[in-house]
């Protein structure tokens, strides 16, 4: 990642933060870095809203639950019918998973790390952005929506074969979510002007989610031990980055993204290009459209 020079935001420190009137969704935030922002959030007083498939923070009042298979983008609709956006300050786009060693498929018929890390997103994202927070009568700053992945790294996908029916690589599966949640951020600032979007990049944190890509889930080994000794738990990184998901700065600036220090970034370059970027979001909606017609 590139950083943007031309801004850095300024942040109040978290102890100084007082969210009690603050309303949150967290889609994936039962595990991961999501759980991690829920329980940083909740912390400082805001209400928050999980959803996931396994619920573990049943003794958090501040936390509830909504129980959802966003492998599922029937699933994905009903979650994002369903979340009370309008009373909404924010939303955080957290869930995913990295595509396996050979390609895994849905009952929808998409590969399963991109209806996981990017197409259920992309479904929430159409069905909440022109609601949230329309109940704020006193609200001073625009709803935001963060979305995570790992933009601003210069990838730019396959159009072509979004959903590898032709040929598998995880790598290449993987980078098409990357590509394709970046463009969430970017065209998403353009296409929904009523709120502020924008993409967050956690670099490597410890957590579960290189589990899917593991020849035995769940066995990490030496290589998980090290991440976890020399890289933040997803709770250590929320701390870090919830004063910058409320900073005043960032008011006029959707369509910005950040490194995992929160420091603002470039995007990539490839994704400026508008027909580029139309032509991965309408194989994307495509591939939506024909797995909520099966």
């Amino acid at each position: 990642m590139k950083r943007d020079t031309s801004w850095n935001p300024s942040e109040v420190p978290i102890s100084a933060l007082e969210l009690n009137q603050k309303r949150v969704a967290i889609v994936g935030g039962t595990g991961g870095i999501g759980r991690g922002f829920a329980q940083v959030l909740t912390g400082r007083g805001a209400s928050v809203q999980v959803v996931g498939r396994t619920f573990r923070d049943s003794g958090n009042p501040r936390i509830e639950f909504i129980l959802a298979n966003l492998e599922s983008m029937r699933e994905a609709e009903r979650v994002g019918q369903s979340l009370p956006a309008e009373d909404l300050d924010m939303a955080l786009l957290t869930t995913g998973i990295f595509a396996a060693r050979t390609r895994q498929v849905t009952r929808e018929g998409l590969e399963r790390d991109l209806a996981v890390s990017f197409l259920s997103r992309l479904v929430i994202l159409r069905e909440i952005a022109t609601r949230l927070g329309k109940n704020r009568p006193h609200a001073t700053i625009k709803p935001r929506i963060f979305i995570w992945g790992y933009p601003g790294t210069g990838r730019s996908g396959s159009p072509g074969d979004l959903n590898a029916e032709r040929s598998y690589s995880m790598w290449r599966v993987h980078m098409n979510t990357v590509v394709g949640n970046e463009l969430l951020v970017l065209e998403g600032a353009k296409r929904y002007p009523g709120v502020e979007i924008f993409g967050m990049s956690p670099g490597i944190l410890a957590t579960n989610i290189r589990d899917n890509m593991r020849k035995t889930p769940g066995s990490g080994g030496l290589m998980e031990w090290f991440i976890s000794k020399t890289n933040p738990s997803p709770e250590e990184y929320a701390k870090r980055l919830v004063p910058l998901l409320f900073s005043p700065d960032l008011s006029g600036h959707s369509g910005a993204i950040f490194d995992r220090k929160g420091n603002p970034c470039l995007p990539s370059p490839r994704l400026a290009d508008a027909r580029y970027a139309q032509a991965f979001l309408a194989a994307s909606e495509a591939l939506v459209t024909r797995a909520l017609q099966r």
